[in-house]
């Protein structure tokens, strides 16, 4: 994955924390993965597809997802239920969705999130994709993004008519 297609997700995320959520975040390392086994209790996980393909992962630490949920729902959460699940879900389609404008000519489309809850699950990215980890750190814990997007072939996109 080439490194200037992460800078709209660092960007993205400390947009989307510090407005949505009135929280500073910081990024903490930068690696490659072949494949990532989310280490934290909840992820939320986004298709993308156009002119280049691949997914958006972000695992929270459980203390994250519930801050995150209090701060956007103001009611306090003590367990993982349907509301954290689908905060997740949201902050998981704001991030890639604000990162997406800025890869415009991608012409990206975004899938509808999906969110796994629990330890011990691997992700894979598509084939050729070696997806780069972000690690963020709050006051309310940490989080890990990974991204792996890779450019489609220009005849992916041809259209055969008959």
């Amino acid at each position: 994955m080439r490194a200037e297609y992460i800078n709209p997700f660092i960007e993205s995320t400390v947009d989307v924390f510090k407005t949505m959520l009135s929280c500073d975040v910081a990024r903490t390392g930068l690696t490659v993965h072949e494949t990532f086994h989310p280490q934290y209790d909840i992820t939320g996980i986004i298709g993308m597809s156009g002119k280049a393909h691949g997914d958006v992962v972000i695992s929270f630490e459980r203390s994250v997802a519930l801050a995150a949920t209090e701060t956007l729902l103001g009611t306090k959460y003590s367990e993982i239920n349907d509301d954290v699940v689908d905060t997740v879900g949201e902050l998981t389609n704001m991030i890639a969705g604000n990162a997406k404008s800025s890869l415009e000519r991608f012409e990206l489309q975004l899938a509808l999130p999906t969110v796994i809850v629990g330890k011990n699950h691997s992700i894979r990215f598509p084939s050729k994709v070696k997806p780069l980890s972000l690690p963020f750190e709050s006051v309310w814990g940490n989080f890990n993004i990974e991204v792996g997007l890779i450019e489609s072939p220009e005849d992916a996109h041809a259209v055969i008519s008959g």
